[in-house]
């Protein structure tokens, strides 16, 4: 996965990493890192809970040393609560849109115009459960948008109730808003939260819980003196900005913030007790990719150390890893994927450690900055993240009855259980179609940077407007090999459906008309790439290949045809244009679900070289 450094044509291409904002100075570390209230029901539905969440304008204190911040909030917290709910337990929630008729923030209406309704009073919105297994009439898809109490609603929008069956393995989901044209205006304005599927099986593992589970959202921000948000309305001057043609304001290609916020708190604390911890780690930012470690620490110096306590991974976007995964390197998240770890501080008691990120704003794969740290002037770098203060032992007043002692293991995986779950693996020989897909980058008819998705039949790109050409049907299993002619990754995002990643190999290297994959030939899945995923990396220069199933799979998921999306999660680029209709048919006549050799979109049939048998059994956890 490694690529030539980027060259000036490269930061040309990829956008807003240009420096033409600062935010003011902050104390680090002055404020303690919130966790979200859990949310409880307001009532049932057809004997299931039953929520209703409101969108509305608040003022959020999110640094002691800045003014309150004007941010939207679901509920009116940023970000929003956490819901919880439990496996195979179905719930409905109603999303309502109480925000001003004005946007907080700069809206660029020449994106999607004919189809967004920018001359409407109210700002439109819809809530997207990202990772959810769900009916396409509740999935939030980027034209079921509505204005405040659905007085309009976009030409998607079904119901006002949505309703998440929940069957699908326990995971860290969130959800966010979703709108066509402004998602990423309405998310960097505070609409997220972290919504959590639990189950019995789960719960018998023993992880850390409670106080001792804590679920941090990871964003960048930029501040005005006010306290207010910044947004960029421009294009930097060094990246063409200054070409009269750019709308005012328009979309920039990318947003890099240089503020850590996580939770809601910039520069924030995070004090633990020197035990085990289970962090749920969501990357919410817009687009920047983090790389994180956990590193000693000298608060008084402001200098970092040698390594601290390992992240022992225990699950990703979809659930439970098969086994406890002790990371050697560190941990990439692109926006909007997810890490369950398992830390443990009790060798730490009395000190700091620092969460370090080492990847740079521009990200190409390429495994983080040069040893000497050295970045271009021109790049936004956020390498501190979150400070770890970790009490004295004598501090500690665990009293024995929380669900790790830490009393009887070792500082490693040894005190976690060695089998977590089972992943039943999608076998390829049952694959019934292979996708080549691209990620381009064009200009747009106002000379700005554009990136689109393509096909191998339309490789630079086909708008998101333009005609679905993803069309799998339900009860098939398909091989999507994302292929990256940009220079730049992306994490590209499924709805809907869990996939598997395979593995990655140059993109020079495979031919879809000419090349079988050849699993023994590619780079294999990192250990956070492990069981399921709805988001994957696509470095520069490289195809990723993945296999997912359209339907339900030996007692897990849901069977659902419609319209669903895929998309770069770069949110600037979903708006811009980076986003794809997928329509699930349903069954032919007499089909009983396992596919055939060719789809209905004439993509060719499965020609996979793998001989082994990739199927095991799964208890549904």
């Amino acid at each position: 996965m490694d690529d030539p450094e980027p060259s000036s044509e490269d930061v040309a291409e990829t956008g807003a990493t240009i420096i033409d904002h600062s935010s003011p100075e902050l104390e680090k570390w002055a404020d303690e890192v919130p966790r979200p209230e859990v949310l409880e029901p307001s009532g049932t539905k057809e004997g299931q809970p039953y929520y209703e969440v409101e969108m509305r304008e608040v003022e959020q204190r999110l640094h002691s040393d800045l003014p309150p911040t004007t941010v939207w909030g679901y509920d009116g917290q940023y970000p929003g609560p956490t819901i919880e709910a439990e496996q195979g337990e179905p719930i409905y929630v109603r999303w309502k849109n109480d925000l001003p008729d004005e946007h907080l923030l700069p809206v660029d209406t020449t994106l999607h115009a004919d189809v967004v309704p920018y001359d409407t009073s109210g700002v439109h919105t819809v809530t997207h459960l990202h990772g959810g297994n769900v009916e396409a009439e509740s999935d939030g898809n980027a034209q079921a948008w509505f204005t405040r109490d659905f007085e309009e609603t976009g030409p998607a929008f079904e119901q006002k109730d949505y309703y998440y069956a929940n069957e699908q393995p326990p995971s860290t989901m969130w959800y966010h808003d979703h709108a066509k044209g402004i998602t990423r205006l309405n998310a960097y304005a505070g609409l997220a939260g972290f919504y959590l599927l639990r189950n019995d099986h789960e719960r018998g593992l023993d992880l850390p819980d409670g106080e001792y589970e804590i679920p941090l959202a990871i964003q960048d921000r930029s501040f005005e003196e006010d306290g207010s948000l910044f947004y960029p309305a421009a294009v930097a001057d060094e990246q063409g900005g200054s070409d009269d043609s750019h709308p005012d304001p328009t979309v920039v290609p990318e947003f890099y913030g240089d503020t850590p916020v996580v939770n809601g708190k910039a520069w924030p604390r995070l004090s633990v007790e020197p035990r085990p911890y289970r962090l749920r780690i969501l990357n919410a930012s817009n687009s920047r990719f983090y790389r994180l470690e956990l590193v000693e620490y000298d608060e008084s110096a402001d200098e970092t150390g040698a390594d601290g306590p390992p992240f022992v991974l225990i699950g990703n976007d979809g659930g439970l890893l098969p086994e406890p995964v002790e990371l050697e390197d560190r941990l990439e998240l692109g926006s909007s994927q997810r890490a369950d770890v398992v830390v443990d501080f009790s060798d730490y008691a009395g000190e700091t450690v620092l969460l370090h990120n080492d990847a740079p704003a521009m990200y190409r794969g390429d495994g983080g900055d040069d040893d000497d740290g050295d970045e271009s002037d021109d790049v936004v770098p956020l390498h501190e993240v979150m400070l770890v203060e970790v009490a004295d032992s004598e501090s500690n007043d665990t009293d024995g009855e929380s669900s790790t002692n830490t009393e009887e293991h070792d500082a490693d995986v040894g005190f976690l259980p060695s089998e977590l779950t089972q992943v039943p693996e999608l076998p390829v020989e049952s694959v019934d179609t292979e996708r080549y897909l691209t990620l381009a980058h064009d200009t747009d008819e106002d000379d700005r940077a554009l990136h689109l998705l393509g096909t191998a039949d339309e490789p630079s790109g086909i708008p998101m407007m333009g005609p679905t050409t993803e069309t799998p049907t339900l009860g098939d299993t398909e091989i999507w090999s994302l292929a990256n002619h940009t220079s730049m990754s992306h994490p590209v995002h499924l709805h809907l459906v869990h996939f598997q990643v395979l593995g990655r190999q140059p993109v020079g290297d495979y031919d879809p008309d000419e090349d079988t994959i050849d699993l023994d030939a590619l780079e294999s899945p990192e250990p956070y790439e492990l069981g399921w995923n709805d988001v994957v990396t696509v470095d520069p220069a490289e195809v990723v290949h993945i296999i997912a199933h359209f339907g339900e799979y030996e007692g897990l998921f849901t069977d659902q045809t419609g319209e669903y999306m895929w998309h770069c999660h770069m949110l600037e680029h979903e708006d811009h244009d980076m986003m794809r209709p997928l329509e699930v048919g349903p069954r032919s006549a007499g089909e009983e679900g396992d596919g055939d050799d060719t789809s209905a979109d004439g993509e060719t049939e499965s020609t996979t070289e793998d001989g082994d048998d990739h199927t095991h059994e799964s208890h549904g956890g």
